[in-house]
């Protein structure tokens, strides 16, 4: 076995008695799991759990796996592999732990691990090469995504498949996505790639630099674009930078971390000289600020992506934090609002967004019940592991007011598993990003003031 992992790259597990059965570099940090005292504060708050009631679905018994692999008493194997890909990496159990132990960073660490000892192959591994390597690292190759599938849906091909049944072939976790994905707007990359700097509205308080994301600037351009308007509306100067890439948050989920590693790197650089890097993903997000953690065992770029994860913000805290406009128009909506795992319990990020919602007058707000609980999306976890993914979102719409019109969040993966469950239950609720209400409320209050103006000049003329 040693001489197979030498001739494809690999090291060898190290002999050292702490992580005797991991490989050498990159390994679990046992810092990570030493506070942990298998107390069970973390069990109620974890949807595997909850789903399977069995032990080694759940944070503790996880912790416990991935000490066992140091102390070399289980091996990287499939027994150890199923649990840790099986896990959410929603990070509620951090949340619960009295100690904080960052179960999250345990799992993508072992997930590294079992990759670097179980690639993938055959078909799973083709598809992860593909989507992975070959095509979210790659602006140009994202955008023509984009543009692949505006043509799919405007060419009436989309409304030919869905009517000749084509999409029952596919497996019923993907024929539902292609059936709640939403219509295809521009792409803000490709709006303003000739645009240095976007302008304040009126006198520049701030330049913030803007993450535009892969999957959220091809799905879901119109959430990018609102983010603009948002943050210019607020006198900020927005611009973005030409040279970012992915998160890598879905590589590390993944447990690719090299691949992690060098979009980081991409990335850091990228945003280099910028004061604020502002985004509207709660992954990604989350993804940045978790920077130094992919390079625990390189200084020079630790010290660069502890510098750069302190200007990580996401739009909600960035526009609570320096002051934004409240508007004056109603929307006259009944809204809830879903906490995004990587929102709440990875970037603390909860009171903000709830606030934004509350000053657009007009917005009925009823609290959601459980709020902060996964919806199954956890990046591709709902493609990887449909089945519990969706007795997750069984749960989660169970707590969904029946009478709410909308449902707010601040992160793509969850817009789209939360409309598979609306849609599923018959639901007429909309899917929506916060960010999106404030921007429609200030396009209302704009209608409202040049109505004004127009009314004005008509009574003096």
């Amino acid at each position: 076995m040693l001489k197979e992992m030498a001739a494809s790259g690999q090291t060898a597990p190290c002999s050292s008695a702490s992580i005797s059965n991991y490989f050498s570099s990159d390994h679990p940090d046992e810092n990570k799991w030493m506070d942990c005292v298998h107390c069970g504060m973390c069990l109620e708050a974890c949807p595997t759990y909850l789903e399977t009631g069995q032990e080694q679905h759940s944070p503790r018994g996880r912790v416990h796996l991935i000490k066992s692999v140091a102390e070399g008493k289980i091996q990287l194997n499939e027994q150890f592999a199923d649990p840790v890909f099986q896990c959410l990496d929603c990070r509620a159990c951090t949340t619960a732990c009295p100690a904080d132990v960052d179960v999250g960073g345990l799992i993508e660490e072992a997930r590294g691990q079992i990759r670097q000892a179980m690639p993938l192959k055959g078909w799973k591994g083709a598809v992860s090469m593909f989507f992975l390597k070959g095509l979210f690292p790659y602006q140009e190759r994202m955008h023509t995504l984009s543009g692949l599938l505006k043509f799919y849906q405007r060419s009436g091909l989309q409304k030919v498949v869905r009517k000749t049944g084509a999409l029952k072939v596919m497996p019923d976790h993907l024929a539902n996505m292609e059936s709640i994905m939403p219509a295809i707007k521009p792409s803000v990359q490709k709006k303003y790639k000739d645009v240095d700097v976007i302008p304040a509205r009126g006198v520049p308080k701030a330049r913030v630099s803007m993450l535009t994301g892969c999957i959220m600037d091809v799905m879901f351009g119109d959430i990018n674009q609102s983010t603009i308007n948002v943050l210019t509306h607020n006198d900020n100067e927005v611009t973005i930078p030409k040279k970012q890439t992915c998160c890598g948050a879905l590589h590390v989920h993944a447990g690719d971390r090299k691949t992690g590693r060098k979009l980081a790197k991409q990335n850091i650089e990228a945003f280099e000289n910028s004061e604020k890097v502002v985004v509207n993903a709660a992954g990604c997000g989350c993804a940045l600020k978790e920077y130094p953690e992919l390079f625990k065992d390189d200084p020079e770029w630790k010290a660069r992506a502890e510098a750069f994860s302190e200007k990580v913000e996401d739009v909600s805290k960035y526009l609570y934090d320096t002051g934004y406009e409240k508007p004056q128009s109603p929307l006259n909506k009944k809204i809830t609002y879903h906490d995004a795992c990587h929102l709440a319990h990875g970037q603390g990020v909860r009171h903000e967004p709830r606030q934004m919602l509350k000053d657009i007058p007009g917005v009925d707000y009823t609290e959601l019940s459980n709020a902060d609980t996964c919806c199954g999306s956890a990046g591709i976890y709902n493609i990887t592991n449909p089945e519990m993914a969706e007795a997750v979102l069984d749960r989660k719409m169970e707590d969904v007011p029946q009478e709410v019109e909308m449902i707010s969040m601040g992160n793509p993966g969850c817009m789209l598993q939360m409309a598979m469950g609306v849609q599923k239950y018959g639901r007429k609720s909309e899917i929506v990003h916060t960010v999106q209400l404030l921007d429609w409320a200030y396009q209302k209050d704009k209608q409202m003031i040049q109505g004004d103006r127009s009314k004005a000049a008509a009574e003096k003329g």
